[in-house]
């Protein structure tokens, strides 16, 4: 084997176990709290300990596990100073966003934008809220795109992670698919509209909805967050 062939070998061992375990803790499969080992991962998906190394630095970079040395690595609890930054990161963000995508929407971004809700309705519908969490994902880049933007969605996705977690358990505990789903709207009619103060009234107003649901998962579930 070259070389060459062992560093792509390496690289999609890394993007495997990152990819996995990215979705078991977005998804709340491992809780915040919860020790993972090295090896246990290395052993479940049949890869060696270094992409497995190199997988947990990723993850500890989007804020999503702690590191610490001669202890085991754990998930990382929600910390309410990163989520507070994180908001306000994401806030300036996609406000700019907003704004441009109001000024440059033309008719294929207007179709995109109707795809995207299209694809979100159904999924709402069947209450199915890990496809929702993705679809989100997709509507927030697609408006990165309009806005001839879309170096601009490697801050949210990195933002957004952060608080995805919270998310999954604001939708399941809280069923606020259907809230959600009529921000979206709101903000994509605007944005085909060219209304940019009505578009960025409506994001601000979309981006505010995990305060309610930090509030309540804090009160239930303190051990998730940092002291």
């Amino acid at each position: 084997m070259s070389q060459m062939q062992r560093l792509n070998k390496r690289r999609t061992n890394v993007d495997t176990v990152f990819e996995c375990l990215y979705d078991k803790i977005t998804s709340m499969q491992l809780l915040p709290g919860a020790k993972i080992s090295e090896a246990e991962i290395a052993m479940q998906l049949g890869v060696s300990r270094q992409p497995v190394r190199d997988a947990f630095s990723r993850l500890e970079n989007l804020g999503l596990l702690l590191i610490q040395p001669q202890r085991a690595t754990e998930v990382r609890r929600f910390s309410r100073r990163e989520i507070i930054k994180s908001r306000f990161t994401r806030g300036a963000v996609e406000e700019r966003l907003v704004r441009q995508a109001a000024q440059r929407c033309n008719p294929d971004g207007a179709a995109t934008l109707d795809q995207c809700l299209s694809e979100q309705i159904k999924v709402a519908e069947a209450r199915d809220y890990a496809t929702f969490t993705v679809l989100d994902f997709a509507f927030h880049k697609c408006i990165c795109e309009i806005a001839a933007a879309p170096f601009a969605f490697d801050v949210i996705y990195t933002e957004k992670a952060k608080l995805d977690r919270l998310c999954i358990l604001g939708l399941s505990r809280e069923d606020r698919l259907s809230l959600l789903l009529k921000d979206h709207q709101a903000i994509a009619e605007a944005i085909k509209q060219g209304d940019a103060e009505t578009g960025v009234s409506a994001m601000a107003l979309h981006l505010s909805r995990v305060d309610e649901t930090i509030a309540t998962i804090s009160a239930s579930t303190p051990e998730f967050f940092e002291p």
